[in-house]
């Protein structure tokens, strides 16, 4: 059985090229291997597709296929379960594609793939060729294909065959109005907002003489045909390169297009698993962040674009290197000192071999330190020249899994290449993509407006004091992370966070000198604290990155750049940077889209390894999105939900997930983050029999209620809203599960004890309670006095909250409204004026004057009194 296919996201192309090798495979089924683009999917509604008699994928017995057509594709990746049947023995497979020839491909045994403007066109020109006849609707649709892949003959892929095979179809009855129909598409809604997207992110940057224009945005909902838009914007801005990148739900999708021979679309976008010819290619890829693909299109095209770079151009020297006669534990000692994972060996001025760290550790470990490191060190290796081209000593590098390359003059060891000098010179440079879109003058005086609106005149003052003494000790100022997110929602935020460019410690000693405050440093850190006349503090630090040794662990800290500062960030909207400096006042700084998402009311994380660093950001990100009333984008969220699966929370220690619980904990409604965490199977790392149930429902929602009815009491009572929740979403452990949580949290012994006795106590006593209720007993003032005395106000609020009886809550409500501060104003003094001897007998005199105070029998000092002078006449 034959069957003629091509890629999924079928486009006009592909459907011409079918049609056409239908007239050379008359017998062949035509399939789909996948979903077509949306304006296939349209026209198969709109036009005559009925009449193509397409075979559906579900309806072909892979088993029985013989010969597979393929049309427009050379890669078993993008023909979904055709990719199965490949490696049959006996299968013949014929390609026609109008791609250039590349590596990795399906093998062909036939077919005919050679550059020109489409896939149609080939197949067109056999038939052509042969005097096949074609109906004037093949010749419409072959017509079609060639349109949208040269783009109305007008790409600088067109050849001279698309031109003749045009006029062919023409004469074949090609109806050039249905082609303009449907090659002509109105946009939608949807694709005019992601334009303007685009168009406001559009950047152009000049590399090796090129220019490289880049476009980014992110939507968490699918939009179709982005190709149509990389046209539009290539046409209206007259780009040379193009490459728009779109971020939508969990997949980034890449579009390129090209006008220059010095930059081959399809070779790019290879690099990122996608495909295409010089001109023009696409890319969809899963499980990176639209952050991480812009990052590696910028490596990628820093290769592509500039081949003829040279090691002279980025190798490190002069070298560090060791004589032949030096030990192995001496070499440890040498790569130690000078922070190196590998050295040349050099017998006198001859290179003669590379010892690399691990090579050292491993000889060590089989007690060989004392050996000499030529019986160990690598003796092939790469001689590179100052002109060796870039592109060889990376693929040298990579394919050999080498740590460097030696660079020579002659014999002469001039320089070495290191992985690191190979990072370096791909991303030397201005960025070529940049999500800052740096604010120009006048955006920097509408943030300043903004600012001056939303502050205090003080605060407003304080980040421009700030700012002037990051221009006496010439160092960039900013105000980042919450305060300026919150600035940018409109939302109030007194937590001042200030990141310096520069040595953070000395800028806050500086700042404190000048304007009479107090300063605690954190060397270690390279952080401080400036603590201001009136109690405000300024959190301060010198612009770092952070990077972890294991999940969960703690970061190791160094000082780096701004963007990196921000790139170590949770999640894109906490990314934002303000300048504070006096040139350049209320710049506002955005490398990762931050205002985007912001807009979009989106919690995104910045790379995908996040929540693996740092398990924490799993609660943070949902109480942001609660706090907020954003969303978890769905790439996040599928993150989170593989952090839960790898079990990386486990490892968190208690007291940061305790310190992540009470920060949701203290939220105005944490309830529905407590549902979220419920929801996303957070609660079991809290305790493994912690789950939400409809009590737990119910619970949470009257401990609201409950703590809004005590705000509005104005009691003056100060209350820990957090543990009054953590009593009720830990209702339903017993007291072992209970104290088994507090340690998991590594609440503090003596806290843990506490909180653990005053749960106890708080449940015994709303048994009893419910029980004198139930058996009708007639409660006085003082009773109620005397059983919930000793209780906490966060126990008490939890027993309003969990109890289920009106009467029971009721009785507790009486305690906090008239009873919990009834006071005697009569003394032990008074006591002794009547010469009562001491002893327990005081206590019980004034415990029934209380009492007799709290059940309205006495209500003023000279009541209490003479009930004192009768009570000591009992005595005596």
């Amino acid at each position: 059985m034959d069957v003629i296919t091509t890629h999924v996201n079928a486009d006009f192309d592909c459907l011409g090229a079918m049609i056409a090798a239908r007239k050379l495979y008359p017998d062949a089924l035509m399939v789909f291997s996948g979903s077509q683009e949306k304006s296939m999917r349209d026209f198969f509604l709109k036009s005559t597709g009925y009449v193509l008699n397409f075979t559906k994928l579900k309806d072909v017995d892979l088993d029985r296929v013989t010969r597979l057509v393929l049309v427009d594709c050379q890669h078993a990746s993008r023909i979904g379960r055709f990719a199965e049947i490949l490696d049959r023995p006996g299968l013949v497979i014929h390609i026609y594609d109008h791609h250039p020839d590349v590596a990795g491909q399906i093998r062909p045994t036939g077919g005919l793939i050679r550059s020109c403007g489409s896939s149609t066109t080939i197949l067109a020109l056999l038939l052509k060729e042969r005097g096949l006849a074609v109906t004037s609707i093949e010749a419409t649709l072959m017509m079609l294909g060639i349109y949208e892949d040269t783009g109305n003959l007008t790409f600088p892929s067109t050849t001279v065959d698309d031109y003749h095979v045009a006029a062919w179809l023409l004469q074949q009855g090609a109806n050039l109005n249905t082609v303009a129909d449907f090659v002509t598409q109105e946009l939608t809604s949807e694709q005019i907002s992601l334009l303007n997207d685009l168009l406001k992110s559009l950047k152009t940057t000049t590399l090796n003489g090129v220019e490289i224009s880049i476009a980014h945005a992110a939507v968490d909902y699918y939009i179709g045909d982005i190709a149509v838009l990389a046209h539009m914007m290539r046409d209206m801005e007259s780009l040379e390169a193009l490459f728009i990148v779109v971020g939508m739900g969990n997949r980034v999708y890449v579009v390129a297009r090209s006008r220059t021979p010095e930059v081959d679309a399809g070779e790019v976008l290879r690099d990122l698993g996608g495909g295409g010819h010089a001109t023009a290619a696409s890319a969809a890829v899963k499980d990176l962040t639209m952050i991480q693909v812009l990052d590696r299109l910028d490596q990628v095209l820093r290769v592509r674009v500039n081949p003829r770079r040279v090691a002279a151009d980025f190798m490190s020297s002069p070298v560090k290197t060791m004589p032949a006669l030096t030990t192995i534990v001496e070499a440890r000692e040498l790569l130690t000192r000078y922070n190196v994972n590998a050295m040349p060996v050099m017998a006198g001025d001859v290179m003669v071999g590379i010892i690399s760290r691990r090579i050292v550790e491993k000889a060590i470990y089989h007690g060989l330190q004392n050996q000499p490191v030529t019986d160990y060190m690598h003796t092939e290796f790469m001689r590179a020249v100052p002109d060796t081209p870039f592109s060889e000593i990376r693929e040298y590098v990579v394919t050999r899994n080498r740590r460097f390359v030696p660079v020579f003059s002659g014999k002469e060891l001039v320089g070495v290449v290191t992985r690191t000098d190979l990072l370096r010179a791909m991303y030397a440079g201005e960025a070529l993509y940049d999500l800052a879109r740096s604010a120009g003058p006048s955006r920097s005086k509408e943030v300043a407006r903004q600012m001056a609106r939303a502050l205090s005149p003080p605060v407003f003052q304080l980040l421009k004091d700030l700012g002037g003494v990051g221009e006496e000790l010439d160092v960039s100022v900013y105000a980042v992370g919450g305060f300026v997110r919150d600035l940018m929602l409109g939302m109030e935020n007194s937590d001042i966070d200030v990141t310096v460019e520069g040595d953070g410690i000395l800028f806050a000693e500086t700042f404190a000198e000048r304007f009479g405050c107090r300063v605690k440093s954190h060397h270690k850190f390279g952080t401080a604290v400036i603590v201001l006349p009136d109690g405000l503090k300024i959190d301060v630090a010198s612009t770092r990155l952070e990077y972890y040794d294991s999940p969960g662990a703690l970061p190791t800290v160094e000082r780096s750049s701004l963007k990196m500062d921000l790139y170590r960030r949770d999640f894109t909207i906490n990314t934002l940077a303000v300048l504070l400096n006096s040139r350049g006042f209320g710049l506002l700084i955005d490398y990762f889209g931050a205002q985007r998402d912001l807009q979009e009311k989106v919690i995104r994380v910045l790379h995908n390894l996040s929540f693996v660093e740092d398990p924490t950001r799993v609660f943070r990100a949902i109480r942001f999105e609660q706090r907020l009333g954003f969303h978890i984008a769905i790439h996040t969220e599928n993150l989170i939900k593989n952090a839960v699966k790898m079990n990386f929370l486990e490892r968190l220690g208690g007291k940061r997930l305790l310190s992540e619980l009470v920060h949701i904990l203290r939220e105005h409604e944490p309830q529905r983050a407590i549902e979220r965490l419920a929801m996303l199977g957070l609660l079991p790392f809290i305790h493994q029999h912690l789950e939400l149930t409809a009590e737990l429902h119910r619970l949470l929602d009257e401990t609201r209620k409950i703590l809004s009815w005590f705000d509005l009491l104005f009691l003056g009572a100060s209350c820990e809203r957090w543990v009054v929740y953590f009593l009720a979403l830990t209702a339903a452990l017993s007291d072992d599960e209970f104290w088994e949580t507090c340690g998991r949290l590594a609440v503090s012994e003596h806290y843990r004890e506490r909180l653990a006795d005053n749960r106890r106590q708080g449940s015994r006593t709303l048994n009893t309670l419910e029980r004198l209720i139930a058996d009708q007993m007639q409660l006085l003032p003082s009773d109620i006095y005397l059983l919930l005395k000793d209780l906490t106000v966060e126990i008490l609020l939890f027993l309003m909250a969990r109890t289920t009886g009106e009467e029971a809550r009721r009785v507790v409500s009486l305690y906090f409204t008239k009873l919990r501060n009834v006071r005697i104003s009569v003394t032990g003094h008074d006591l002794e004026a009547l010469d009562i001897p001491h002893g327990p007998r005081y206590r019980q005199i004034l415990d029934s004057i209380l009492a007799a105070r709290l059940n309205g029998q006495v209500n003023s000092r000279e009541d209490e009194l003479r009930l004192l002078a009768d009570l000591s006449r009992t005595v005596a």
